[in-house]
């Protein structure tokens, strides 16, 4: 008897899935998984309870609902100056994750070649695989995750058609420069190929940088698939609320792949992330400052523990190197850590093809309230006294 197609050979479980699990089991914090441990603005839930209320509760329209399509339009030209046609060039998936599978669904053929900045969020290994595609990874390094332009051209063949970009990126928090965007600009240009870019953090960047959607650089425009989401920026992951905006036949060959997978869902969800989206200016930079302050937090309180830090410039997450605390692989450091101290993190390996690359780092999680952080650095505490000679 078959028991697993080729498709999803070797996928297993997200490893968040895992170690959320090894976090209940052994009560210990969960550092690991990006999600808040705080509610979003009480006024978007209230919307979304009159939504329900109202009896919106059946089918949403499949490419989204009007008004969610209108307010991620009037977020775009808002913050970047960018025109779009709601009711063609925006539609809603359920949560990023979908938008990012049915791009590659949709867009990808069996042995077309994806490029794809690594580490990378796990799922985009999945969703490559399922596509048919062949992954073609361009490593950001340890220490400071920065964009090689020259391996970028050299990841680049005849048989690529698609470059699938995270910035602000997830594990390294790392915000891809103006050079830099520039660099995979030309290069998406010269080579003809479709970018899907994938902004989630979009709203979440530190010290005064500024997000650029690389859709806004010259070229680039009508090549782009631009995703994001309602998760991260206003604390609601669980509503798996996302979005994918662009070219009407970017959107289109999205939605094709998509109708097939969920169809539609969050009908009440919609309307509420729809309003979120029109909140002042103040909530954002709010938003920004303060989970700013809780970076600061996790990564001093990281550096005074011994761990090498890497400050982010953006997202949920921080990365460590483990080796002056005496250990020199990540997984292994990450399965024994709740006994060793009772706090999960997430090794980097899981992310890399180049395992060498990604061994000795660990991704952890700040998007947590200050007595949580305080908390697990206090636990943390504990390695100290076992760290290996």
């Amino acid at each position: 008897m078959k028991t697993a197609s080729e498709r999803t050979r070797g996928l297993g479980t997200t490893v968040f899935a895992e170690m959320s699990a090894l976090a209940l089991r052994t009560g210990a914090v969960n550092l690991g998984q990006g999600f808040p441990d705080t509610d979003g603005p009480a006024s978007v839930v209230d919307a979304a309870v009159a939504a329900m209320r109202s009896g919106r509760n059946q089918y949403a329209p499949g490419p989204g609902t009007p008004e969610l399509r209108r307010a991620v339009a009037a977020h775009q030209r808002r913050f970047y100056g960018i025109d779009l046609d709601p009711d063609t060039e925006v539609a809603v998936t359920t949560g990023a994750t979908e938008a990012v599978a049915a791009a590659l669904l949709g867009l990808v053929d069996p042995g077309d070649e994806v490029v794809v900045l690594e580490p990378y969020y796990d799922s985009y290994v999945a969703g490559i695989q399922m596509a048919g595609g062949v992954r073609r990874p361009v490593t950001l390094r340890w220490p400071d995750f920065r964009l090689d332009v020259d391996a970028l051209r050299a990841a680049v063949t005849d048989r690529t058609r698609v470059l699938l970009l995270n910035t602000p990126h997830n594990p390294t928090g790392t915000v891809l420069t103006p050079d830099e965007l520039a660099a995979v600009a030309r290069v998406a240009v010269e080579h003809d190929l479709t970018v899907i870019s994938d902004e989630v953090y979009e709203h979440l960047v530190f010290d005064g940088r500024v997000h650029v959607p690389i859709c806004t650089l010259f070229g680039m425009a009508e090549r782009t698939l631009t995703i994001s989401s309602g998760g991260k920026t206003f604390s609601f992951t669980g509503w798996k609320i996302g979005w994918a905006s662009g070219p009407a036949t970017l959107v289109r060959a999205m939605v094709t792949a998509k109708q097939f997978l969920t169809f539609t869902s969050g009908a009440p969800l919609q309307p509420a992330i729809a309003e979120a989206l029109g909140a002042d200016d103040s909530f954002y930079t709010g938003t920004t400052r303060r989970l700013q302050d809780r970076r600061d937090q996790l990564c001093e309180g990281l550096d005074a523990l011994g761990f090498d830090v890497k400050v982010p410039d953006g997202t949920y997450f921080a990365t460590t190197d483990i080796r002056p605390l005496g250990f020199t692989d990540g997984l292994e450091f990450c399965l024994s850590l709740p006994e060793r101290a009772g706090v999960v993190a997430v090794p980097h390996q899981v992310f890399h093809d180049d395992q060498d690359a990604g061994r000795p780092l660990v991704r952890w999680a700040f998007c947590k309230r200050e007595e949580v952080l305080t908390e697990a650095l206090g636990r943390l505490g504990a390695l100290r006294g076992s760290v290996r000679p």
